[in-house]
């Protein structure tokens, strides 16, 4: 992948503005901060409103694996130590792990279609 010249990143070429000169090798982002373009002529460039709404996206979709990682890896550390709530805790996480799996395959889909109307 090439590297941008004016901040050293590799993008993939589609994130690249066309031209000589001045315009060569400079991502889109680099472009429109140095005036070299307009936001209107550079389809590939994410704003800040499509940067949060891709994040909020990709936070709801990863959220729940990510929280069932931190339920177990509670329940190694300090959870067995609670007598009454270590059972009702330990069930919670089996069936956690047994539904967001299947829930996050299922809502696959959805976040494609999602994530293909936020992007330009």
């Amino acid at each position: 992948m090439p590297a941008c010249r004016m901040c050293k990143q590799n993008y993939p070429q589609a994130q690249f503005i066309s031209g000589n000169g001045p315009r060569y090798q400079v991502c889109s982002r680099c472009g429109i901060e140095h005036g070299l373009v307009d936001p209107e002529d550079t389809p590939q460039f994410y704003s800040d409103e499509i940067l949060n709404a891709r994040l909020s996206l990709f936070t709801r979709r990863n959220l729940p694996l990510v929280a069932l990682l931190v339920g177990w890896i509670l329940y190694l550390s300090i959870g067995r130590g609670i007598d009454l709530w270590s059972g009702l805790f330990f069930g919670l996480l089996a069936i956690s792990t047994l539904i967001v799996p299947l829930l996050h395959f299922m809502g696959s889909a959805k976040f494609r279609a999602e994530l293909s109307r936020i992007t330009p």
